[in-house]
């Protein structure tokens, strides 16, 4: 198998785990606790990183990093044209790329785990609970430590390749070359995300410490929201959220 079907048959089996939890979202009724629960984290993410956001140097890799991973949207546009990515990864673009994809829909498909286990949990609580007492609690129940570190190392990792791409010229024009074929096979929306991000990175002479901000700022979290008490994680993130 070559490195490019590898990445296809991975993308093809993370995204296959999205489709799957979205239909068992639906039939559980828990589309709208999912939702909840991204908008809170969403809200979240930009008040951690209000200092990265207003610096014009740093606000786009900032928004990329909300708006692909950490955002609310619905990807299911962005999904259906990476399920077809296998037919196509290897004949329209580079394989320097192709990582890219793979920590794209690993993170996607950890992410959407996450939260729908998250959902879960805070559905079965009373609605009256103050929201950020209510995500705590949640996130205690649904565990998977290991879980919450590897999203975080698949972040960092996708940051740094882009680091590293974006410094190729040549591949960056290639990348740009791209677009009507890229259109052309239905892949418009993968061609979005990849510019995007490479435009984003770009903008950053040095990533490092945007990067090692992330690290040690959702670490932080991770490790509050699982060893505080979840009164005590629970007013430091509602603190965190009146912060935007």
């Amino acid at each position: 198998m070559t490195p490019a079907s590898q990445a296809a048959h991975r993308i093809g089996a993370h995204l296959s785990r999205v489709s799957s939890l979205r239909e068992q979202a639906s039939a559980a009724g828990l589309v709208q606790a999912v939702h909840q629960v991204k908008q809170l984290q969403a809200q979240r993410f930009r008040a951690t990183y209000t200092d990265f956001l207003a610096d014009a140097q740093h606000a786009p890799a900032t928004r990329f990093f909300l708006e692909e991973l950490y955002g609310e949207h619905d990807f299911r546009e962005r999904d259906n044209q990476f399920g077809r990515i296998a037919s196509a990864i290897e004949r329209l673009f580079p394989e320097a790329v192709a990582q890219l994809a793979v920590d794209l829909a690993e993170t996607h498909a950890l992410t959407e785990t996450l939260d729908h286990q998250l959902a879960t949990h805070w559905l079965d609580q009373d609605p009256a609970t103050p929201a950020a007492l209510r995500y705590a609690q949640s996130w205690r129940l649904t565990g998977r430590h290991a879980d919450r570190h590897r999203q975080l190392a698949v972040v960092l990792h996708m940051g740094a390749e882009l680091q590293r791409l974006t410094r190729m010229v040549t591949l960056r024009i290639a990348l740009k070359m791209m677009r009507r074929p890229a259109q052309a096979a239905g892949l418009y929306a993968l061609q979005q995300f990849l510019e995007r991000g490479f435009d984003a990175f770009a903008t950053m002479s040095d990533a490092s410490r945007f990067l090692s901000a992330i690290e040690q700022r959702e670490r932080r979290w991770i490790d509050t929201l699982f060893e505080a008490d979840a009164a005590n994680a629970a007013q430091l993130l509602q603190a965190e959220l009146m912060r935007t």
